[in-house]
């Protein structure tokens, strides 16, 4: 089983919440997460330990958005094929892959996310505008060209797999 099988098991997304999640509405409010979890947590200076309840929030916001907006009308946009290429890679070690999307790179992207994320804590709990900035920066550049990369992986894997090519109307 995948680690990202396993993310998606947390996640709840079966068959159904995977369309719902992809939803353009879904994909690109989940990009609000990180701003406002670091927002949070940043006000603890002005609000004390009440900086919890915008936190969790956000997290809150983190677990359930992919399951809470409906079913895309189309899903012929960047975001819709980007969280079904993600479930066609986690698919991987049942259905294989092509080589050329076997390459290290998805590791290298999620590395530069994390570290962005990383970043991004540092920055928080050290009151550090450059150092948050840079961190939600790097962690969305991380992401944002991992999903980039699973939009081709989805354009290439729809066509030899009758599963796949009906997800996309």
């Amino acid at each position: 089983m995948t680690l990202e099988r396993k993310i998606a098991g947390i996640f709840k997304l079966d068959d159904e919440n995977w369309m719902r999640h992809a939803n353009p509405v879904s994909v690109w409010t989940r990009y609000s997460v990180l701003p406002f979890i670091v927002i949070a947590f940043w006000s603890r200076e002005w609000i004390g330990w009440w900086c919890l309840v915008p936190g969790l929030a956000s997290l809150l916001w983190l677990f359930f958005n992919p399951i809470l907006f409906k079913k895309p009308k189309s899903t012929k946009n960047w975001a819709s094929k980007a969280v079904l290429g993600e479930r066609v890679y986690l698919n991987r070690d049942t259905v294989p892959i092509p080589d050329r999307h076997t390459i290290p790179l998805h590791g290298f992207l999620n590395g530069i996310s994390f570290t962005g994320l990383l970043l991004a804590v540092w920055a928080t709990v050290y009151f550090s505008v450059w150092g948050a900035i840079l961190g939600v920066s790097l962690a969305y550049l991380g992401k944002s060209w991992f999903l980039d990369r699973m939009v081709w992986l989805y354009e290439d894997m729809k066509e030899a797999n009758e599963l796949y090519r009906s997800w996309e109307y």
